[in-house]
């Protein structure tokens, strides 16, 4: 199954969170509480646990932005390493480069920060990176492309998110574009409207 490439709206009214993470979305999804379609206000039956467990996975991979492959490969590798299992998931999760470009405002959201790193527009310790899925390591260094410096949609997200608090595990200089991934983060800095516990019980089962 590959990436989600459809209306942003309608996937998060579907799993009924704000997948974008973006005012606009959550003030539409405000005036329509419920479900697209035309029987999406139709009180629907309770569903079973595998069903939640579903809902939940999905929803994460929606939010990140990734393919079920590219998703359960991350999910194995998480498995493998010491600690919670969901905690070291949604870790390596955060340390995606696409998802790094986003929560340092380069980008308005992961889908157009993919965009950025596909298309040249980011520097990784001064090397142009132009795979989304590429780990980002702590101390790594992230910028703007010089060549990418005057794109008016970057200088819009830039400024937006001075009004805003960065991640701590993220530093950021407006001024010359260029960020910094300090660490990894800890769990509860991580805000995800997601239930990672379902996502395990759901590969487990």
């Amino acid at each position: 199954m590959g990436r989600y490439r459809g209306p942003a709206v309608k996937i998060s009214r579907r799993e009924g969170v704000n997948l974008t993470e973006t005012p606009k979305v959550q003030r539409y999804m405000e005036k329509h509480p419920y479900p697209p379609g035309q029987h999406g206000q139709r009180r629907r039956r309770k569903p079973s646990d595998y069903g939640v467990r579903l809902r939940e996975k999905q929803k994460l991979r929606f939010l990140y932005n990734m393919s079920e492959k590219q998703f359960r490969n991350l999910f194995d590798e998480a498995a493998k390493q010491e600690g919670s299992t969901g905690t070291v998931f949604l870790q390596l999760l955060e340390s995606r480069l696409d998802n790094v470009v986003y929560r340092l405002g380069i980008a308005y959201t992961r889908r157009q920060a993919r965009q950025f790193v596909a298309h040249g527009h980011i520097l990784v310790n001064g090397k142009r990176v132009d795979i989304p899925s590429y780990r980002v390591r702590p101390g790594d260094e992230i910028e703007v492309a010089a060549k990418a410096r005057k794109n008016p949609f970057i200088h819009a997200n830039i400024e937006d998110r001075r009004r805003g608090q960065l991640n701590p595990w993220l530093e950021f200089d407006a001024e010359k574009m260029k960020g910094k991934f300090l660490h990894r983060p800890a769990r509860e800095d991580i805000m995800v409207p997601v239930n990672e516990l379902q996502v395990i019980e759901y590969y487990s089962r």
